[in-house]
């Protein structure tokens, strides 16, 4: 059979329109009827068998409301087409500016500024750990200023924190019980134990100083603050404050990034032979695995301030379960850094970096709260006001380490209110100077002039260490970094220091093989 044909005249305007429902969408014309009209356009085509009318496939609905398949010519009066598979179109998403059905809203193709900006702040207090040199500088400041107080109080130790002293065990047991502070020093009112725990507050202080395993000696170095400070409260300067709370905060800091031994261990890893493989630190595993023996006979023994969920750093949590996370805490992280390099090592690094920001932001916070509670209480009293507060302490014989020079410069009334109204001046004004970064610096020379005129004048040599130390938080990094190329300087020249080839400088410079 063959194919009817169609005369020219007529067959001319289908083809045309077949022809342009093809160039319009090639997709769309498989599922219109095969007519073979196309053979009239000039291209040769074999004619289709007949079919029987019944046998047509009737074109489905989503297919006749196709956009382009109303270009197709209609071919009602011709030969029955031969029955093709049918195709199902498939429907593509709508377009980012298509408003969703039902709801006139645009679907989210890319997040929102809150959204980046939100991104972009967990990325940076996740992505690295702030201020390097600034915890350094505050590891170093109030571990010294502890050890020096330790040192200076050795001969009187048993006076001031003894158990025979006049402030005595039975009359601290009873205080820590009112105020739920913690302090190993009541556990036993033997000489000995008190003994060991303060050469043992020392030696964390000495070890922190120069950072030696700091994440252990932060932890020991503030058990030791905490058991001495609350075992006799009465005894301090308000520098044992700032101590007080600094030696907690510093537990949650990488104070030992730079300037410490463990840098340099670090360091002197990562120039061997193999830097990727992980360290086996058995001095590390030793050391956490008898502080954990010891809390744990602390804890069998019901010793008192080891609540779980009693008084404690936080509320809720007591001194004993914050000890018991913190040697958890250790003991996982040397686990994941040996034994699982890869997410897990990440996970943990990023939860290390977010803690340490986190405790410097609260560090800083808290010396402005000092600053600027210290200056409106000394703008409410009238001594302050009419600018003679600071003539009364230079005649006090405890404040007067130099009786002639107290003495020469209350005599002075005009230099007594400059430096009256100026301290209140600074103090108010400091936290506000945080937003201008040269004015700021200007007033923080002013403080640490303040503070070492306070250590000289007044005798107070570790108040002002301690709020020079806490000052320090906001020293311009590039400052902090000339300085110790300064102290590594004079240190290269005064210690012995070991070249690559392992020689010692000095013995080098002096020419021995």
């Amino acid at each position: 059979m063959t194919a009817h044909r169609l005369p020219p005249q007529a067959a001319g305007e289908p083809a045309a329109a077949g022809s342009r429902a093809n160039a319009t969408d090639g997709a769309a014309t498989p599922d219109a009827p095969d007519t073979g009209l196309q053979a009239n356009s000039g291209s040769p085509a074999t004619a289709s068998p007949a079919t029987p009318a019944d046998a047509r496939v009737p074109a489905p609905a989503a297919v006749a409301d196709a956009p382009n398949t109303t270009d197709a010519p209609d071919t009602t009066d011709a030969s029955p087409p031969t029955p093709t598979k049918t195709t199902w179109p498939t429907l593509a998403p709508p377009p980012p500016t298509a408003s969703l059905p039902g709801t006139g809203k645009r679907p989210r193709t890319e997040e929102t500024r809150i959204e980046r900006a939100f991104g972009h702040a967990f990325r940076r207090v996740t992505g690295s750990a702030f201020a390097p040199y600034q915890s350094a500088v505050v590891r170093i400041g109030f571990a010294a200023t502890w050890l020096f107080f330790l040192l200076r109080e050795w001969p009187n130790r048993q006076e001031l924190y003894g158990p025979h002293g006049p402030w005595s065990g039975d009359m601290a047991r009873r205080l820590l019980a009112d105020n739920q502070a913690f302090s190993v020093l009541t556990w036993s009112d033997g000489r000995g134990w008190f003994e060991l725990v303060y050469t043992l507050a020392m030696l964390s202080s000495a070890l922190l100083l120069v950072g030696w395993r700091t994440r252990t000696m932060s932890v020991l170095f503030m058990v030791g603050v905490l058991s001495l400070q609350n075992r006799s409260i009465f005894i301090g300067d308000g520098g044992d404050n700032v101590i007080h709370l600094m030696a907690i905060y510093l537990v949650l800091t990488r104070c030992g990034q730079v300037w410490s031994l463990d840098a340099r261990r670090a360091a002197k890893r990562g120039q061997g032979a193999d830097p990727g493989l992980p360290e086996r630190d058995i001095t590390g595993v030793v050391l956490w695995a008898v502080l954990g023996l010891s809390l744990a006979m602390a804890q069998v023994m019901g010793l008192s301030g080891l609540s779980w969920f009693g008084a404690g750093p936080f509320p809720g949590v007591g001194w004993g379960l914050t000890l018991w996370l913190l040697w958890c805490a250790h003991g996982v992280w040397w686990a994941v850094r040996r034994y699982a390099p890869g997410e897990p090592r990440v996970v943990l690094d990023m939860l290390g970096k977010l803690a340490h920001n986190g405790a410097m932001l609260v560090i800083v916070v808290e010396v402005c709260l000092i600053y600027a509670t210290a200056g409106w209480y000394k703008i409410q009293g009238s001594r302050w006001q009419d600018g003679t507060a600071v003539y009364y302490p230079m005649h006090l014989d405890y404040f007067s380490p130099w009786p002639d020079l107290s003495r020469l410069l209350a005599g002075n009334g005009l230099m007594i209110m400059l430096i009256t109204y100026g301290t209140v001046i600074v103090q108010v004004a400091f936290p506000f100077t945080l937003f201008n970064r040269r004015v700021k610096n200007v007033l923080l020379v002013v403080m640490i002039c303040e503070h070492l005129s306070i250590a000289f004048l007044l005798g107070l040599p570790f108040f002002s260490l301690a709020m020079i130390t806490a000052d320090a938080v906001f020293l311009p990094t590039v400052f902090l970094v000339w300085l110790g190329a300064r102290v590594s300087a004079v240190r290269d020249r005064v210690l012995p220091r070991r070249t690559r080839d392992g020689e010692h400088g000095m013995t080098a410079a002096a020419g021995a093989p």
